[in-house]
This record gives C-alpha cells, structure tokens and sequence, in this order.
C-alpha cells in the first residue's frame, strides 16, 4: 500500500515504470541489509522490507519525501530500529560513506538518481551522464562481497561505461524492467544489475 496524491501536484508520489524494479528489489532483500538512495517516497524500501530484508537505509535530501517514506513503510506494518531515515544530499553522503573505513556495507543498494539535478542544499550540480562513473564507483564500495546493485535512470540517450567499473558483473535488465503498458515508450528508463565480486 502506499500513500499517492492525486489533487495538488503532477507528482503522485509513486513511479508507475518502476513496478517490475520494485518486485525484483523484493526478491533479492531477503536476509539482506538494503539501501535506497535517492529514495523519494521510499517504495522500493518498502519492497524491500515485504522481502524480508534485515535492515533498511532510505536516504533523500527532501524532508518532505522522506516522511512520505516512513508513512509508506507505517502504512505496511514496517517500524523499528531497523528501518533508518537519513536526510542528506545522497552524493555527499555517499562519498563520505565510500571513503570511511567504517563505512557500512550493504546486500542490496537500489541507485535511481535523477538525470540532472541542483539545489541549494547540494555543494554541486548533477549530471547522470557525466557523474555516474563515480556515483557507481562510491556505491560498490559499499556493496558486501556478492551483494547487488540496481542501477537506474530516465535519460535517454544514457550510456553506461562498463570500463570504468571493476570488481563488479553487470547485466542489463532494461527489457524486464518495462511493464507492458510502457511498451509504447521503451526508453522510459534504463536498468542494470551490478553485482560485486566475492571476495
């Protein structure tokens, strides 16, 4: 279940594209500490915590979409110490988590970030197609040996450089993602899975 608004705003609160996403974000969080960055309304932390996942992080930068996220994750019975909200601007927090020696590791990471953003709270612009090399690098350092990364976006044109990341197994999924009533659209979005390396 999740808390849409239909009357005051072309945001609704739920993106439609990401349904398939979201059920394979359900069945890989089982027995997995799951992170959601750039989580808007946090339903795919809610995906994850009906997976079964041992924790969950949703970060975002708007207080307003983060408390939409804990309502969500109320809405479905998900409360507890386990379930953690993190306001910050997630390149930033992601940075300074990749870089720390004490940097918590996760199973299971879902990265849908916007394909261009600014605001006051960020220190930088940001570009998805110029910025995800080390968007992705920051993310698979904090990926478990074995643990996956879904990687999404809604530019069109992107195009991801495999090269630049190591370590890592990378499959995309685009075509499965798409629910049949995008098929019209197949470029609505763009989607990998990134899986690191056992050790």
């Amino acid at each position: 279940k999740f808390l849409v608004n239909f009357s005051d705003y072309l945001d609704t609160g739920l993106f439609l594209d990401h349904r398939i996403t979201r059920q394979k974000v359900r069945e890989l969080s089982n027995d997995r500490d799951f992170l959601n960055l750039f989580a808007y309304t946090g339903s795919g932390t809610v995906y994850a915590a009906a997976g079964g996942a041992k924790s969950t992080t949703t970060v975002d930068m708007s207080n307003t979409y983060l408390d939409w996220a804990k309502r969500n994750m109320a809405l479905n019975g998900f409360k507890g110490r386990e379930h953690n909200f993190v306001q910050a601007d997630c390149l930033q927090w992601l940075a300074e988590q990749a870089g720390s020696p004490w940097g918590r590791k996760y199973g299971l990471i879902f990265l849908d970030p916007p394909t261009f953003s600014t605001s006051k709270r960020m220190q930088q612009t940001f570009d998805v197609q110029r910025d995800h090399v080390q968007l992705l690098q920051n993310a698979i350092k904090l990926l478990q040996p074995g643990g996956v990364l879904i990687f999404s976006n809604n530019f069109r044109r992107f195009q991801l450089d495999k090269e630049a990341l190591q370590g890592v197994t990378i499959e995309e999924i685009t075509a499965s993602t798409l629910p049949r009533d995008y098929a019209r659209n197949p470029r609505i979005h763009n989607c990998w899975l990134i899986t690191k390396f056992q050790k």
